[in-house]
């Protein structure tokens, strides 16, 4: 029994430990207490098997240093700051001005409503990277709003839940941010190659209500004629914005043409924004009738965001920042957007540092007990288990893909992603790796495999974070006094259905066209060109130094060419001692052992045999024995220069006869 335990106690470690987080145990403490139990255990049973436990008590004084590793992870830093960025973001109004302005734009056609709360949602992930905060916000402000103009329940609750976990995918996401560091890949990439498929997302989210209000145009109706508060000067924000690249062309082809393009691009981007901002405080401040109510409302509501979304990710892809530096900047930038509204107060920022406190907090705890566990399992060989078992799936690659989605979406039902991210992440990171797998590929299908899972009923965090903030009861509306039903459950069950299958339709398209992620690898490399001496039409080179040496320190070992692109002069004769490329000559004062001169590229040099260079004259040398061994070229490429002449067989030394006796030692006369 004992043997039998011992044999299998890597899937008894692992498995266990699931059981007692699906249980509902605390994620930190199971973590760290299972590894410390089965490390004990591993120890008592690694006389018994040990090929297959490599576990013994001195080990566990590497663990204060592993801890000590979380703490110095310089990228873990971007997740307070830009957790931080989010709450001061949430907290200071800044989603319930972007529902109202948006929704106020897209109001005069059907599904506008829908429409805002995505694109707020997508711009909400940017800034925010928190799903709880979105979808919160976005259930408190929105979803009374839309029952009022007669949206259906099950499109208003499922639109809402749904691009709540756009936070999950849009960077600065959380998950992006921890998939990166446990896949042991760059954030920037990850971030690179998640925009385009996050896009795609948000799109098809907006080709869904498109494709509702065609078909269904009672469920998502338009916002009526007399709640239009801010007008129809549609015309008036298509102008301002025409002008703003008018702006950006003009100024980086005149003021900033002489700055690199990245900063070129930024000085013209900052100063076309910028001037349409002022334009816009100008036409509120002094009564200006330049810009239509709309347009004002639009352009003062959506560039502070924006701005400050370009401030984090633009620096990040642009390499100005990394994303450390890019999470202070947006923590900074939110703070002074908060005090410019006038919104922020003590209150406030006590909350918001004392929630990312907590998420820290609770964020390095996970990884503390996960590297207790971690060091135990890879003790007990539990990844060669792991990897013996995903290596032996049929269909390679995509199987392995197949299988890891499908489990994942499983325990993202019951886990949160930092559990997911934290545990399991790093034991299929090796078995991809081995696979070929594209580190970033894989790291994007787990996080919108895990966006999907936040959705999926009965257990979807989202859900869950939706269901706490929508009437449980009927409940009058303030502004049209009429009586509005209480939302279900299985309502919001009902409503995210088609955007699963949106997702699951995502997750496919991804792993079919990797490209939509693997575009971040087309920045060009600069290749790596070996050093190699400057050709000259009329002095030979032999890969030395140039000068007047006469074979110093040669030792009498022929001269070494790896890949010299001179050409030596065809016809020349002699033994090349030193390689220089100057007035010495070929001496016979030196032993040469009888071998011939190295080529090892055979591109540049036209001579062959004992042909050398020995600088403005050649002076032949006395033959030497070739020990019956051919002369030595690697490369067999033509060179630029002709053909050299064939270079005369030299004499061979006297030996007895059926050729040189090997077994003597070779002759240096």
């Amino acid at each position: 029994m004992l043997e039998l335990i011992a044999h299998n106690l890597a899937p008894i470690m692992f498995i266990s430990v699931m059981g007692m987080l699906l249980l509902g145990y605390p994620v930190a403490l199971t973590l760290a207490a299972g590894g410390l139990f089965f490390f004990v255990i591993g120890v008592a049973l690694s006389e018994i098997a040990p090929s297959e436990i490599n576990l013994f008590w001195p080990l566990l004084r590497a663990q204060p240093e592993r801890v000590f590793g979380i703490m110095s992870n310089d990228t873990l830093l971007a997740i307070p700051f830009f957790t931080f960025m989010g709450l001061i973001l949430e907290r200071s109004g800044m989603a319930e001005d972007l529902l109202d302005t948006i929704g106020q734009l897209f109001g005069p056609i059907r599904g506008g409503l829908a429409y805002a709360v995505i694109l707020v949602g997508a711009l909400l992930a940017a800034t925010t990277g928190v799903v709880a905060a979105s979808v919160i916000a976005m259930g408190l402000i929105s979803l009374p709003i839309m029952q009022r103009y007669g949206y259906d329940t099950s499109v208003a609750t499922g639109t809402i839940a749904a691009s709540g976990t756009l936070a999950q995918i849009v960077p600065p996401s959380l998950v992006l941010i921890v998939m990166a560091d446990q896949l042991g890949v760059s954030v920037g990439d990850m971030y690179k190659g998640a925009l385009l498929p996050a896009l795609i997302i948000t799109g098809a989210y907006c080709a869904y209500i498109f494709v509702l209000s065609i078909l269904r145009p009672k469920a998502v109706p338009a916002l009526p004629i007399e709640d239009r508060t801010l007008g129809n000067g549609i015309w008036s924000l298509v102008v301002v914005m025409a002008l703003a690249v008018a702006v950006y062309v003009i100024s980086a082809r005149t003021l900033y043409a002489d700055m690199l393009p990245t900063n070129r691009l930024v000085a013209a981007a900052t100063t076309a924004v910028v001037l349409a901002y002022l334009v816009a405080v100008a036409n509120r401040v002094f009564g200006l009738t330049v810009l239509s109510k709309l347009a004002e409302q639009v352009v003062i509501v959506l560039i502070p965001p924006l701005a400050l979304i370009f401030l984090v990710l633009g620096t990040i892809f642009l390499g100005i920042a990394t994303p450390t530096e890019g999470g202070a900047m947006g923590a900074v930038g939110a703070l002074i957007l908060a005090i410019a509204k006038r919104r922020l107060d003590f209150a406030t920022l006590r909350g918001a540092v004392e929630s990312t406190a907590m998420l820290s907090t609770f964020v390095m705890f996970i990884l503390i007990g996960a590297r207790v566990f971690g060091l135990t399992f890879y003790g007990v060989n539990g990844n060669v288990w792991l990897e013996e078992l995903l290596l032996g799936l049929p269909g390679g690659e995509y199987g392995f893909l197949i299988v890891v989605t499908v489990v994942v979406f499983i325990l993202g039902c019951f886990l949160d992603f930092f559990e997911i991210a934290f545990i399991l992440v790093p034991l299929l990171a090796p078995v991809a790796q081995t696979l070929g797998i594209d580190l970033v590929w894989f790291g994007v299908i787990l996080g919108i495999n895990l966006q999907t899972s936040f959705l999926t009923p009965p257990f979807g965090f989202s859900l869950f974070y939706l269901r706490s903030v929508v009437p449980t009861q009927d409940w009058t509306d303030e502004v049209t006094g009429r009586r509005m039903p209480a939302i279900r459950t299985p309502r919001i069950y009902r409503g995210v259905l088609p955007y699963i299958a949106l997702q699951f339709a995502m997750i496919l398209l991804v792993i079919g066209v990797p490209s939509l992620v693997t575009h971040y690898q087309d920045t060009p490399r600069r290749p790596v060109v070996p050093a190699s001496a400057p050709a000259t039409s009329a002095t030979p080179q032999t890969g030395g130094t140039s000068g007047s040496q006469s074979g110093g320190n040669s030792l009498g070992l022929p001269p070494l060419n790896f890949g010299g692109p001179g050409s030596a002069p065809s016809g020349s004769t002699g033994n090349a001692t030193g390689g220089t490329t100057g007035t010495g000559s070929s001496s016979d004062s030196q032993p040469s052992m009888g071998l011939p001169p190295l080529d090892l590229n055979g591109t540049g040099g036209s001579g062959t045999g004992n042909s050398g260079s020995g600088g403005s004259g050649s002076v032949p040398a006395p033959a030497q024995p070739s020990m019956g061994l051919p002369p030595l070229d690697f490369g067999g490429g033509a060179g630029g220069s002709a053909p050299a002449s064939p270079a005369p067989e030299p004499e061979p030394a006297p030996a007895p006869s059926g050729g040189i006796d090997l077994s003597q030692p070779p002759s240096f006369n």
